[in-house]
């Protein structure tokens, strides 16, 4: 059987949060990397994987997928068996604890934290845009309120859907990666139960490997 192909260069947080998935169960694949700089992802060839011109994209045989959240719910689901089943699909409660984690981080969580990596990171490392200190303010603002309620989550449970890791937990990963390579990852220091469950997650030997090709910019 063929590997799965993702697009999309491994460092991105979207391409990285579908590699930790095919990590977690054991997949073969192969990262096809898609060069911005020459608008690769607005090619032809692209475009027919994914319409929007946005990374990443997965193709399994005839199959292509867009949509990283997606995507890593198909590997999940394929590549499930007893011992690894991180959408909990053999329980409907564990299950819709899940789905609403990861909902969470979609709307809630990442809209107030990846800001913060694009004005600290991307924005003057890679696009030599000065930071705006005064969007990054208004991030922390919301990120400390998200973060007041994931402390109160995590001090009853270590992970966030419950006391067993899932793909809620992992879909935190990338954004909160780069998060920590800002000057403001010292934040999570005033929250310990959330800190203590970031460590959790790090020591995952998917995210050892996926984070090891990401190497963030040096922070400013």
């Amino acid at each position: 059987m063929a590997p799965l192909k993702v697009f999309g260069p491994a460092f991105s947080a979207n391409v990285a949060r579908v590699l930790v998935c095919l990590e977690e169960v054991g997949a073969e694949y192969e990262v096809v990397n898609i060069d911005f700089k020459v608008l690769e992802h607005k090619s032809p060839e692209h475009l027919a994987r994914n319409p929007f011109g946005q990374i990443p994209a997965l193709q399994d045989g005839d199959l292509l997928l867009f949509e990283s959240r997606a995507i890593s719910k198909y590997v999940l689901r394929k590549y499930k068996t007893d011992e690894v089943d991180l959408l909990r699909g053999g329980n409907l409660v564990e299950a819709a604890m899940v789905d609403v984690w990861v909902e969470v981080d979609a709307h809630t969580y990442n809209p107030a934290l990846s800001p913060i990596v694009h004005q600290c990171l991307i924005n003057p490392l890679v696009r030599g845009i000065l930071t705006d200190e005064k969007d990054v303010a208004k991030s922390l603002e919301k990120l400390k309120k998200v973060l007041d309620v994931y402390e109160t989550r995590l001090s009853k449970h270590d992970y966030l859907a419950g006391d067993f890791v899932s793909f809620a937990d992992l879909n935190h990963f990338p954004y909160t990666f780069y998060f920590m390579a800002t000057p403001h990852a010292v934040l999570f220091n005033s929250y310990p139960h959330v800190k203590a469950w970031w460590e959790r997650i790090m020591v995952r030997q998917s995210v050892k490997k996926i984070s090891n090709g990401m190497v963030p910019p040096k922070a400013r």
